[in-house]
């Protein structure tokens, strides 16, 4: 924390780069490469300078002089616009190691943000969650967690529960007069269940937290040579996929992305169900199976009708899905005569586009219903290590909950009580976390941040 730190904060091969300064010698180091003075610059202003390395002109950039503890970091900072030239860059990044920099680690900017109060934990692990979203809904659970909802939603959580320990606390240092009671058990038994059933709420929201940063998985399945590949390709806009008369071309899944209303739908190609001795067709037909398993919506292809037989395999196979049945080469079919069969067909023409709109609406009403979904004031759990702390502050509130309903001692109450508060803390670093954990949080950012 007491040295200065130099990285390029911005991908390399663009018109423009900036380098990013920090640290108690920001100033210094940044004033020995440059025409412009530093610590003369009021804060938060923008400087016309020339880089110059001895009588050399190395580049005529802008630089940016921020003052603790009004900066990304809370420190002294400057940013330097280069021209993006990779030899610029490295050049300027040199010089500033040769006058006392050294290169910032992954995700140094932000933890050093992190330990001088610019934000908490969970808003610091936002910032990579922000940098790496793709789609609207990803950016939109970034933001809330940067602009601290969900902390917010647990200080208001721990408040409760520090208010309960306290009076506990209290009857633990009055514990000689048995009959004095400060924490009434029946109130204290009604705010553990809310509290519990918030945060088993919160939990309850990474799977949804999952299919927006990751993408929904919705597999296509269906027999041999129905148009799977077809679909996939019309789908993403893209030939993603082999497209063939032969039956079985499809030998393993093929996966793509695209978005539909701003949450991204990932779309795998699967080998056709049917028998076969074909060795690695079988290998093909296996991971079909395993991408039915795996994903949350699932496409049934077909280019006739379903017999009932089919229909009973089908509904077997997607146990716990949201399935779509969806009849394709609908241009063949004299459709104003078409009634469908048993089941409620969604009808395509993947070959010539016909449908696709209503299909890829249908797929979004799906995910829907399924709750992977939601609001956008909605505070969504992406973040493995928030759904693991909130999974043991739900134990510690039923443990809580079962003492008081088990009359158990105050002290073992309290000792709960205090375990669930400690890990709600872990989330936003508002104790002691360790340097172990810091590192593996921050490791996973790119060096500029």
């Amino acid at each position: 924390m007491n040295e200065t730190i130099c990285a390029l904060a911005t991908a390399p091969g663009g018109a423009l780069g900036i380098i990013r300064v920090s640290g108690t010698e920001a100033f210094a180091a940044v004033s020995s490469i440059c025409s412009v003075h530093c610590d003369c610059c009021a804060a938060n202003t923008i400087h016309l300078a020339r880089i110059l390395d001895g009588s050399e002109l190395i580049d005529e950039v802008l630089v940016s002089v921020f003052r603790a503890p009004h900066s990304y970091t809370g420190e002294d900072a400057v940013e330097i616009s280069c021209h993006g030239s990779i030899y610029i860059l490295n050049r300027v990044l040199e010089m500033l190691l040769e006058h006392g920099c050294r290169m910032a680690k992954p995700g140094e900017y932000t933890m050093r943000a992190y330990l001088n109060g610019k934000m908490d934990l969970s808003q610091a692990e936002a910032v990579a969650d922000l940098v790496a979203s793709s789609n609207k809904a990803s950016h939109l659970a970034a933001i809330s967690q940067l602009k601290g909802q969900f902390s917010n939603e647990l200080v208001l959580l721990r408040n409760e529960l520090l208010k309960l320990t306290s009076l506990l606390e209290l009857e633990l240092d009055f514990s000689d007069h048995e009959d004095l009671e400060f924490a009434d058990r029946s109130e204290l038994l009604e705010l553990a269940e809310i509290t519990d059933a918030r945060i088993r709420e919160l939990a309850g929201t990474f799977k949804q937290g999952q299919a927006i940063k990751h993408g929904i998985p919705v597999a296509i399945v269906g027999k041999t040579n129905v148009g799977k590949s077809t679909l996939l390709n019309k789908l993403v806009g893209d030939d993603r996929a082999i497209i063939s008369s032969i039956h079985g071309t499809t030998r393993d899944t093929i996966e793509d992305e695209i978005e539909i209303d701003g949450v991204k739908f990932r779309f795998i190609d699967t080998a056709g169900i049917r028998e076969t001795t074909d060795e690695i067709e079988r290998i093909g037909i296996e991971r079909t199976m395993r991408a039915i398993e795996k994903a949350r919506i699932v496409i049934w292809l077909f280019d006739t009708l379903p017999a009932r037989s089919e229909i009973l395999k089908m509904a077997e196979l997607t146990k716990g899905k949201r399935e779509l049945d969806v009849l394709n080469k609908c241009d063949l079919y004299d459709m104003e005569h078409f009634v469908p069969n048993m089941v409620p067909m969604t009808c395509i023409s993947a070959k010539h586009g016909t449908g696709i709109n209503t299909l890829k609406r249908k797929i979004f009403e799906e995910a829907k219903n399924d709750g992977l979904i939601g609001q956008e004031s909605d505070i969504i759990i992406t973040n493995t290590r928030h759904y693991d702390s909130l999974i043991r502050a739900h134990e510690s509130t039923q443990q809580v909950i079962d003492s008081l309903e088990q009359n158990l001692s105050t002290d073992l109450i309290a000792e709960n009580l205090r375990q669930a508060i400690n890990v709600l803390a872990e989330i936003t670093g508002s104790q002691i976390t360790p340097q172990e954990t810091l590192d593996n949080i921050f490791s996973n950012f790119c060096v500029g941040k």
